[in-house]
C-alpha cells in the first residue's frame, strides 16, 4: 500500500514517459500504455517494410486479426491504440488512414 502522494509520482512518471494518459481533466480516471502509440507504429512499419507492403491499403481488421500478422506483436491490439499508432506513422508521412465502404483503412508509404 502506497500513502497517495507516492501513486501520484509513479503516475507523473509514467505520464512523462509516455505510458500514461489521463481520460479526465480531474486526474482520476487514465489509461496506462505497454508501449506508446509511436512504439506500436514502429513495429507495425517494420512489418510492413519487412514483407514489401509499402504503398498497400489495408483495413484496421486485417492489421490486428488477419493470418498474416498472427505472428506479430500488434497483432490483437486494441482498435483505439492501433489508430493512435497509425496517427503516430501518419505524421511521420509513413502511412495515411483512410475511409473505406465498410469502415477504415490505412496506406503505407
Amino acid at each position: 500500500k502506497l500513502p497517495l502522494e507516492s501513486i501520484q509520482v509513479v503516475l507523473e512518471e509514467l505520464r512523462k514517459n509516455g505510458n500514461l494518459e489521463w481520460l479526465d481533466k480531474n486526474k482520476t480516471s487514465f489509461l496506462i500504455m505497454w508501449r506508446r502509440p509511436e512504439e506500436w507504429g514502429k513495429l507495425i512499419y517494420q512489418w510492413v517494410l519487412r514483407n514489401g507492403l509499402t504503398n498497400s491499403v489495408f483495413t484496421l481488421y486485417e492489421l490486428v486479426s488477419g493470418d498474416d500478422t498472427e505472428s506479430e506483436e500488434f497483432h490483437g491490439l486494441d482498435e483505439a491504440m492501433l489508430l493512435r499508432a497509425l496517427q503516430a506513422l501518419q505524421q511521420e508521412h509513413k502511412a495515411e488512414i483512410i475511409t473505406l465502404d465498410d469502415g477504415r483503412g490505412v496506406k503505407f508509404f
